[in-house]
């Protein structure tokens, strides 16, 4: 049985590396054909995300290859970009490369990448992806032991969540707080990251559902006709006894 599954698993990784070949294949051949650079940066992270597929990979020397090449067309994407000043570009490479470094251990790498993805968010005003780089940035010092680093950048993302009321950020907030001191042993604070992650979800469903429900709800078509403004008779009056004379057509002709 086992040996059946291991097949089916092999089967399937080949079967995923052939699709990806291809894939890899015609966007190379893509590239080539851009004359415009502008758009060749957007390829070549294409092309990067290609490789960075690696962790589907159950072939070691294949997997560092796709680590290999993942590296060098982000770097290839983040030359583009930073010649163009496409900043959105800049932030994504930052992260992919971020990502091979933390498969590969290079956790020193990985900071100084994820970092430059923060402050790249923090220079746009982009609260929900600085929260997103700060819970990433604290998870690779986690894994590099740096514990308390790690908990100040969880707790600048917690206080970004809440001041901006961002429910979702703060889920994935509070989930990392719960595999944090789950991992310090600490299982009381554990627990009530837990029960805040439940909590959150809860107020989410209820704001989905309140959302969904006013979408359904038919809009009052109705239009009510405004009267039509009444017009007043014009009304003359002798300037001496200031009463209303009615003026008639027939003039009087004088004795």
């Amino acid at each position: 049985m086992k040996k059946i599954l291991l097949l089916i698993c092999l089967f399937a990784a080949a079967t995923i590396v052939h699709a990806s070949d291809d894939t890899l294949d015609s966007l190379k051949q893509k590239l080539q054909n851009t004359k415009n650079d502008t758009l060749k940066g957007a390829i070549c992270t294409q092309i990067a995300g290609e490789y960075l597929k690696f962790d589907t990979i159950i072939n070691r020397n294949v997997r560092n290859y796709y680590q290999t090449e993942a590296i060098h067309w982000s770097l290839t994407a983040l030359q583009n970009y930073s010649y163009y000043e496409d900043t959105l570009g800049m932030r994504r490479s930052f992260d992919d490369l971020a990502k091979v470094y933390v498969a590969q251990h290079k956790y020193s790498q990985a900071k100084w990448f994820l970092l430059q993805s923060t402050n790249i968010s923090r220079k746009r005003k982009d609260v929900r992806s600085t929260i997103v780089s700060l819970v990433s940035l604290a998870n690779v010092k986690m894994a590099n032991k740096e514990t308390k680093l790690a908990l100040r950048d969880m707790n600048e993302a917690l206080n970004l969540a809440t001041k901006y009321k961002l429910t979702r950020s703060e889920v994935l907030v509070q989930q990392n707080y719960m595999y944090f001191y789950n991992r310090l042993d600490d299982t009381e604070k554990g627990d009530i990251a837990a029960k805040r992650v439940t909590e959150l979800n809860e107020q989410i469903r209820k704001a989905d559902e309140a959302r969904a429900l006013a979408a359904a709800m038919p809009k009052d078509s109705i239009a009510v006709k405004k009267p039509d403004s009444i017009k007043k008779k014009k009304v003359y009056t002798d300037k001496k006894s200031s009463k209303p004379v009615a003026i008639t057509a027939k003039k009087f002709a004088s004795l």
